[in-house]
């Protein structure tokens, strides 16, 4: 079995304009038949060796943090239903980078992040040939020029539609599949004031030079 490392959200169907829905429905495991999907799941595990008498024991690598560890549980909930019994393997924050550097692992589940939402910190970040952090060493040179030109394109009704085929392309080939997208908020008591949130990321809008408290 290859290393396989799954990620939590940031595709482009979620986090930007989202994908026609005849086009998502035509991508495997996103036809919202739940119960057709495990079928077909459970049919190539059968035809791989596997069945109800012969289960497959693997382990799930991922940091050891809730954010991690969380969809990690998510990911071995579902894989049980297809006859795959996963145990996490939960590593310190120090541990785990160089772990999904050097391939340390059989099924690892990672969680993705931009600083700006743009298609083009997705797609070189994380799935070019090139990327030092593309760590499932996915590489397609038909790939890399699609991801160029869309980043070229000048017109944003074509790019989207550019970024939303990378983006099929990438599902289709397995380049990293994704367990869920991530959405959360954030909270301030009434009294916090200046304080601007940003809508492109979670990572900006740090600085707080102009937030004061009116109490």
């Amino acid at each position: 079995m290859r290393a396989l490392d799954f990620g939590i959200g940031l595709h482009l169907r979620k986090r930007g304009p989202r994908a026609p829905e005849e086009m998502l429905q035509t991508l495997a495991g996103y036809s919202g038949d739940v119960q057709k999907n495990r079928e077909e799941a459970r049919a190539l595990m059968q035809k791989a060796g596997y069945g109800p008498d012969k289960r497959l024991a693997v382990r799930i690598s991922t940091r050891n943090l809730a954010v991690y560890r969380d969809p990690s549980a998510i990911l071995i909930d579902q894989l049980k239903e297809i006859g795959i019994d996963a145990e996490l393997d939960a590593s310190e924050t120090a541990q785990w980078v160089p772990k999904l550097i050097k391939k340390d692992y059989t099924v690892g589940l990672n969680v993705l992040g931009t600083a700006v939402d743009d298609p083009d910190v997705a797609f070189y970040q994380n799935f070019v040939c090139s990327s030092k952090r593309n760590y499932m060493d996915y590489c397609d040179k038909d790939f890399d020029r699609m991801v160029d030109q869309q980043s070229m394109e000048a017109d944003p009704a074509k790019r989207r539609k550019l970024a939303w085929e990378i983006d099929y392309k990438m599902q289709e080939d397995l380049a990293r599949p994704v367990i869920y997208h991530l959405r959360a908020a954030t909270c301030w008591q009434p009294q916090v004031k200046g304080l601007t949130m940003m809508t492109n990321s979670q990572y900006n809008g740090r600085r707080f030079e102009d937030v004061w408290l009116d109490r």
